[in-house]
């Protein structure tokens, strides 16, 4: 019978959370996409983009939306869930019945723990595919000459076509810039032919033009090929690097995978990994990140919003998201800034906040 009454409390607690965090993260995600295609209509027109490309942007990123908006929406949502029982006695009469505080509180987190799971995954392999199309829609239309495609970024410049498998985001000092990694550059002549063909490692603009390293450039003629090495090449190119700054996809929206792939890279060319590093660890602690503000979120639905209406517990639950938003970014900055590994600077607000509901529920528990 104690098991049957557990389990009815479970479900009365879990559909509660569910249903209002489902809202929650319906009307977030919604409203910053609207936000978003409002900005976007004033592109239409800008190099051949029109309202389908507008709109197409839109449902592309809303895979990576819904996963970025989900931990506010976990807060609020659980917190107006747990908040509206106790606004009905339905919490006090839980408490009576044996309940913990920290019972109750692991019944809302479970709820959110499933939903968790599923936005990982979403994040891991929807949410990047998206983007990445999304941000091919977002090249095209800041240069006609410009094209991003599964195979790399791709360019026209002149009578020479360029390809680079990926452009990756760098920090030269203060300045930060974009390195072009595995560049090919092919010079036609007029009637269609390759002239000349130059493969480099990567290229780098340095403020005046682009420089091409560990080159080896091919020429085609009427005798044959003839191959020469150069260790650094400068690249007379029009390609502009503000434009591909502007097109470098931000590291917090690639993949796992891919954000490892770019740390592996800068690591063996010696260079620091910077924001790829702390994109990859606040992806990898997603899910402990979001479970653990909900169950700090908790406390607050057994004291002051007992008396609260809807409107004081969505107040308390948006300053916590908020709250919680600018701890974890001061904190994962003043980590990096003071050569913290990328790894202990994401977890000092998570740990935090452990610390703080540990305290909680061992005594008030």
């Amino acid at each position: 019978m104690a098991t049957l009454t557990v389990k009815r409390a479970d479900r009365l607690i879990g559909f509660s959370v569910l249903g209002t965090l489902l809202l929650v993260w319906l009307v977030l995600t919604g409203f910053d996409a609207l936000t978003q295609f409002v900005r976007q209509l004033g592109n239409i027109g800008k190099n051949g983009f029109t309202l389908y490309d507008a709109i197409a942007y839109i449902m592309l990123t809303v895979p990576r939306r819904l996963y970025q908006m989900f931990s506010n929406a976990a807060l609020i949502g659980g917190l107006l869930g747990l908040g509206g029982l106790a606004a009905t006695g339905e919490l006090t009469a839980l408490r009576a019945a044996g309940m913990s505080k920290l019972r109750i509180a692991m019944s809302a987190a479970g709820v959110v723990a499933v939903l968790t799971l599923a936005v990982v995954v979403m994040g891991e392999t929807v949410a990047p595919y998206g983007d990445q199309h999304a941000q091919a829609i977002q090249v095209r239309m800041r240069s006609s000459n410009l094209g991003s495609t599964s195979s790399g970024l791709w360019a026209r410049d002149g009578g020479k076509i360029i390809n680079a498998k990926s452009a990756i985001a760098t920090q030269d000092g203060d300045r930060a810039t974009v390195k072009l990694v595995d560049v090919r550059v092919y010079d036609f002549t007029p009637d269609g032919q390759v002239k000349t063909f130059s493969h480099g490692d990567s290229a780098i603009h340095d403020g005046n033009h682009w420089v091409m390293s560990n080159v080896r450039t091919t020429s085609l003629d009427a005798a044959g090929t003839h191959s020469t090495h150069e260790d650094t090449q400068t690249w007379a190119s029009k390609l502009n690097p503000h434009v591909l700054e502007q097109s470098v996809i931000h590291p917090e929206y690639l993949s796992m995978s891919d954000l490892r792939r770019n740390m592996r890279y800068l690591e063996a060319n010696g260079q620091n990994p910077g924001a790829y590093a702390v994109a990859f660890w606040g992806r990898a602690l997603f899910a402990v990140n979001t479970l653990v503000l909900v169950l700090c979120a908790m406390p607050f639905a057994f004291g002051s919003l007992r008396s609260g209406g809807l409107g004081k517990r969505l107040f308390i639950g948006i300053i916590l998201a908020i709250g919680w938003y600018f701890l974890q970014g001061a904190m994962v900055n003043f980590g990096t800034v003071y050569g913290l590994p990328p790894l202990l600077a994401n977890l000092l607000p998570t740990s935090l906040l452990i610390v703080g509901a540990l305290a909680y529920f061992r005594r008030f528990g």
